[in-house]
């Protein structure tokens, strides 16, 4: 998406007669180069242009800059023209929607404090839709995870800032994936990113997981109407003989037909003329009908008033061994005291009722104490029914719900032939009533013909196994993993051909983008390396820088890409001069360090590098660096253009404004 930064605005918050917006002005297409001291406001500029274009919370930093400025603005080249987009200094507040939004062919800076016209949401959403961004999400099976929502302009920032705190990190790659919200969403949008997932795989997606749950539904929906019971086999019968009855079917019915046979008679019997004299074969089949009813009827009944009579039995015969249980149980209770007796009996044999002296044991308290164990023999016994028991009365209540499922069809085909029976005694067959049932029929057979092969229901299950098919086909999981590893390959690619000319100790080792891992592997003969397990901060500083660049350069490589066409790099040049920098800090915050050469021929490798990329994107692509390092380190490089120099007193907020 072509989309860079014209110009940073700052408004002041206190407003005069002679007071004018802070404009800090880029050019499109090259290297732009913000050079300054410490402490002038250069690490500000990526918190300014991120709360500018909607971030969350504003992370402009406090005091000298907040106090100072009431709105903050970036003024954006596209496609489709110029847009300013200005948010308010948020105060107190994490961050503020208010929003000033103008667009045009071309933009002028309001000269006085802005006013809001809009907010940040809208402003997001209107973003969005320029850079074509999808408006499904990445839940197709409905989960709610907070990570697998639809790609938003937001995801696309951590491909174009490169902050002081990531341009030389080993841990993190990506602007904001040191937390673990944005590294997670980072994970599932890159596939996206990548154009390994379309917008059109993802509509796909959302479509396939739609079609799987009607079709779930619809087979489940054959299934109960493909599970014929007795009352629909009832019903289709009942209505051919009355067809039949009323002269609609020539054909006898036979007491065997089954579903198929009696479908086609009803079919053929629907298409008959209403106006066709009733036939007294069909009058006496229904008598003949009614009689068998009768009799299958009795049949029945009889069966289960057998049935209703064995289970009482069996339930009182349970309820008896369960009793004469309790009985024996009460006789054991009391015959007890036998065992207790026994138990005081001692060897000199004392009596222990009268305590008189005995000569021999008490053979009266034996036999008491061996009735005692014959009679717990016996309610062991008589408590335990056997299990085939059980299994019996099991088996009786199922025949017994058989039996009057049954009379329930029987019930309904004999009502139906008696009150048919009534009626031709009454009133004769007339012409109404014959279409009346005809439509009744007719609208009976549309739900028996969907349990058909080539029903209605049956020929929708099976469009949708068709349309199921054709999108697993269309999204297939290893079509897309092909697409994503030929987008990362490129992107190695493109970054690999960049190591050579920065300064790194493994130039020519080829890398790998890890998006699981979101970092590099650096791939030498013998293993793999993480970028957390190579040393150096220049080795980092390198990969980042080449990484960064292969990403944009395969992004305008193929058409519709939703990531903005620019890159800002915070202090690239720290790793080579973190002592010296500290120093200057603790001395003055005009103060620059002193680079030796090889530190300036190998920040100089870093400009390079960016104004060669830039060059050959041929305005496609935009650079801000914002660094200590002076024309004096990168000045004759071309494509390398100085935007201001911030020492001296010149600092991004006007002396001024404080």
């Amino acid at each position: 998406m072509f989309f860079q930064i014209l110009k940073i605005v700052l408004w002041p918050s206190r407003q005069s007669p002679s007071s004018s917006p802070r404009v800090v002005e880029l050019q499109k297409g090259i290297v732009n180069v913000i050079s300054g001291a410490s402490k002038t406001g250069k690490s500000a500029i990526i918190p300014i242009i991120d709360y500018c274009l909607g971030a969350d919370r504003c992370a402009i930093p406090v005091e000298t800059i907040r106090n100072s400025c009431s709105w903050f603005g970036v003024l954006i080249q596209t496609d489709m023209g110029q847009k300013l987009f200005a948010r308010r200094e948020p105060g107190v507040q994490k961050s503020t929607g208010e929003m000033f939004v103008v667009e045009g062919e071309t933009v002028e800076i309001p000269k006085t404090t802005p006013t809001k016209n809009t907010s940040a949401e809208a402003m997001k959403t209107g973003v969005d839709d320029l850079g074509g961004l999808t408006r499904l999400d990445f839940d197709v099976h409905a989960t709610g995870s907070g990570f697998k929502g639809r790609p938003s302009f937001r995801d696309m920032m951590a491909f174009t800032f490169q902050p002081q705190n990531i341009v030389a990190n080993p841990d993190v790659l990506f602007f904001k994936a040191d937390t673990y919200e944005h590294r997670e969403k980072l994970k599932t949008i890159f596939p996206y990113v990548l154009n390994a997932v379309s917008s059109q795989v993802l509509a796909d997606q959302h479509e396939l997981e739609n079609v799987r749950r009607e079709l779930s539904r619809k087979e489940r929906e054959l299934d109960n109407l493909r599970d014929v019971s007795e009352r629909w086999l009832s019903e289709l019968r009942a209505w051919a003989v009355q067809a039949r009855e009323l002269g609609l079917v020539d054909m006898p019915i036979g007491p065997n037909a089954n579903r198929e046979e009696l479908l086609g008679i009803l079919q053929n019997a629907v298409v008959r003329p209403a106006s066709q004299i009733p036939s007294s074969g069909g009058i006496a089949d229904a008598m003949q009908e009614l009689t068998q009813l009768q009799v299958e009827e009795r049949q029945a009944d009889t069966n289960l008033r057998m049935l209703h009579r064995r289970l009482s039995e069996m339930s009182k015969l349970k309820e008896n061994a369960e009793r004469f249980g309790d009985a024996l149980r009460i006789q054991r209770d009391r015959l007890a005291i036998s065992k207790w007796l026994r138990s005081l009996d001692d060897k000199v044999h004392i009596c222990p009722i009268c305590d008189n002296t005995l000569e021999t044991q008490s053979t009266k308290l034996e036999e008491l104490f061996a009735t005692l164990t014959d009679l717990e023999v016996e309610v062991s016994r008589a408590s335990t029914i056997p299990a085939s028991f059980d299994r019996e009365m099991l088996r009786v209540r199922e025949e017994i719900k058989v039996c009057i499922e049954k009379l329930r069809g029987i019930s309904m085909r004999k009502a139906e032939v008696e009150a048919r029976s009534e009626e031709a005694k009454a009133i004769g067959f007339r012409a109404r009533d014959i279409s009346r049932f005809a439509g009744r029929v007719e609208n009976g057979l549309k739900m028996h013909e969907a349990l058909g092969a080539h029903g209605t229901l049956a020929d929708e299950v099976e469009e949708l196994k068709e349309r199921e098919r054709s999108l697993a086909k269309a999204i297939s999981s290893g079509d897309i993993e092909r697409r994503k590893r030929r987008a990362l390959d490129k992107i190695a690619s493109l970054a690999g051909r960049l190591l050579p000319h920065l300064d790194a100790e493994r130039p020519n080792d080829p890398i790998e983008l890890s998006v699981s891992d979101l970092t590099l592997k650096v791939k030498g003969p013998d293993r793999e390396d993480y970028l957390w397990e190579i040393g150096s901060g220049a080795n980092w500083l390198s990969y980042h820088v080449a990484i960064s660049l292969g990403l944009q350069e395969f992004f305008i490589g193929f058409r519709n890409s939703p990531v903005p066409g620019f890159i800002v790099y915070d202090q690239p040049s720290q790793v080579y001069f973190p002592r010296k920098l500290a120093g200057a800090r603790n001395r003055s915050e005009e103060t620059d360090p002193q680079f030796q050469d090889e530190d300036i021929e190998a920040v100089r490798k870093v400009f390079e590098t960016l104004a060669n990329v830039v060059q050959a994107m041929t305005g496609k692509l935009q650079v801000l660096v914002l660094d200590h390092a002076g024309p004096n380190v990168w000045g004759n490089i071309p494509g390398v253009h100085l935007v201001e120099e911030w020492r001296g007193g010149a600092k991004l907020v006007p002396a001024e404004w404080l």
